[in-house]
C-alpha cells in the first residue's frame, strides 16, 4: 500500500491517536460554518494540533465567548456524533436579540478560535440502554437527538428508532434531508415531522399543529414500549411530560434535558420564577450575612451565608448569565476580585480557574465579603 503524505491535514487528522483534553487545551478552532436553515447554522470544530474527540451523544460543550469587551459563558449540546471523532459541532439557532447566538451566526467563520469545557451532561441514550427508543424534539431541542441518531446509524445498530420533531413550518425543519435520507436507508428508523403552519413555499402535507397524543399515537402506535427523550423549550417539554403522563406512560423511562440552552432571557424567566418562592424568606437565626458588591454595574446586595450568591442577586433583582444552577454548565462563571466562597461544583470549572479566582455563582456560597467582576 502507498504511503500517504503527512503533509495532507486531512491525512494527519485522520491519523491522530490522542484524545482531546479540554484541560490541556480548551480552544477549539472554527473549520466550517454550515446553514442548516433560514436562521439555524451549524459549527464545526477541531483542535489546533489533531485530536480525537469521546462523548455520549446528547452531551453538551460549555463554551467562552470573547463578545465585545466580555466574556460570555454558554453550554450548546453536540450536534455531532461520536462515531466521527476527528471534529465536533454545535448547532445554533438565532433568537431575535439574543447576544450569543446573535454573535456566532454573524461573527464566527472558519479560522477562529473558541474555548470549550467538558463533554459533559447525563442525558444520553447510553445510560438507558433499549432496543426501541422514542426521540421527542421541539425547535432547537433537536440537535441531542440527532447526535443520537447518527450515532446508532453510522454504527448500524439493530435498534428501532421513531424521530419525532415539531417545528413551526417545513422551513425550519432542522437536518430535514439527512434525517429524511436516514429514513429511507434504515428500516429502524423513522423520522415523523409534526408542523405549525405552512412554509411560504411549501404546503405542510404532514401532521399539522402541535404534537398530541393522537399525532404521536398515529406515528408511533406503540410509544408506550418505548425508552423515551424529550427536549426542547420549556414549555414544549411541560406539554409532552403531561402529555405522557395522562396517557399512563411509565415516567421512569421519561428523560428531558434538565436545563434550558436557550438564550439568557429564557433561562431566567424559568429561574426568577423559582426564586420568587423564596423572595421573602427570613435565614435562619444566626446566619451570618456578607456584602456582596459587582464590580461593573456597582449593585450591591447581602448575601447569607447559608445562599449562593446566584440566588441572593435574583432575589435582588440582578440579572447574571445562568442555565444549570448545578455548577455543571459553567454559564455563571465569574471572576472573584476580592472575598472567598464555598463552591460545590459538578465539573462545570477548571482547577485552574478556581485558582485563578474563578467562581460559578450557582453554586457558590459566601464565606466573606465579596467583589465580584459584573
Amino acid at each position: 500500500m502507498a504511503s500517504v503524505s503527512s503533509s495532507e491535514p486531512a491525512a494527519a487528522r485522520l491519523a491522530a491517536s490522542a484524545p482531546w483534553d479540554a484541560e490541556a487545551d480548551d480552544a477549539l478552532v472554527c473549520l466550517a460554518v454550515r446553514d442548516e436553515t433560514h436562521d439555524v447554522k451549524t459549527f464545526v470544530l477541531s483542535p489546533r494540533e489533531p485530536r480525537l474527540f469521546a462523548y455520549a451523544p446528547g452531551q453538551f460543550l460549555t463554551f467562552s465567548f470573547e463578545i465585545g469587551a466580555e466574556t460570555i459563558h454558554r453550554c450548546y449540546t453536540i450536534s455531532s456524533t461520536p462515531t466521527r471523532p476527528h471534529a465536533v459541532s454545535f448547532t445554533v439557532k438565532r433568537v431575535p436579540g439574543g447576544p450569543v447566538s446573535n454573535w456566532l451566526h454573524d461573527n464566527l467563520k472558519p479560522g477562529d478560535t473558541v474555548r470549550a469545557l467538558g463533554p459533559m451532561g447525563e442525558f444520553t441514550c447510553f445510560q438507558h440502554p433499549a432496543q426501541k427508543y422514542l426521540l421527542l424534539s421541539g425547535g432547537s431541542g433537536i440537535t441531542p437527538m440527532m447526535s443520537m441518531a447518527r450515532t446508532f446509524h453510522d454504527l448500524a445498530e439493530p435498534r428501532d428508532v421513531a424521530f419525532v420533531h415539531s417545528a413551526r413550518t417545513p422551513a425550519d425543519i432542522v437536518f430535514r434531508s439527512e434525517l429524511e435520507t436516514m429514513a429511507r436507508l434504515d428500516a429502524g428508523f423513522r423520522f415523523h415531522a409534526v408542523c405549525e403552519a405552512d412554509a411560504l413555499d411549501e404546503t405542510w402535507a404532514g401532521p399539522k399543529g402541535r404534537l398530541s397524543l393522537d399525532i404521536l399515537r398515529d406515528a408511533v402506535p406503540d410509544f408506550m414500549d418505548r425508552e423515551v427523550f424529550v427536549c426542547g423549550p420549556k414549555p414544549y417539554m411541560d406539554a409532552v411530560k403531561a402529555m405522557l403522563q395522562g396517557a399512563g406512560f411509565d415516567m421512569a423511562r421519561h428523560h428531558q434535558e434538565s436545563f434550558d440552552f436557550g438564550e439568557l432571557s429564557e433561562g431566567e424567566q424559568a429561574a426568577a420564577a423559582e426564586a420568587e418562592k423564596d423572595l421573602n424568606a427570613a435565614p435562619a437565626g444566626g446566619v451570618r450575612t456578607f456584602r456582596v458588591e459587582f464590580a461593573k454595574t456597582r449593585r450591591v446586595l447581602e448575601c447569607p451565608e447559608n445562599e449562593t450568591v446566584l440566588d441572593a442577586a435574583r432575589k435582588a433583582g440582578i440579572r447574571l448569565p445562568s442555565s444549570c444552577a448545578k455548577g455543571l454548565c459553567g454559564t455563571c462563571k465569574s471572576k472573584l476580585t476580592k472575598g472567598t466562597v464555598a463552591m460545590t461544583h459538578a465539573g462545570g470549572i477548571r482547577q485552574r480557574e478556581i485558582d485563578a479566582g474563578m467562581a460559578l455563582l450557582c453554586c457558590s456560597k459566601p464565606t466573606s465579603d465579596l467583589v465580584v467582576e459584573r
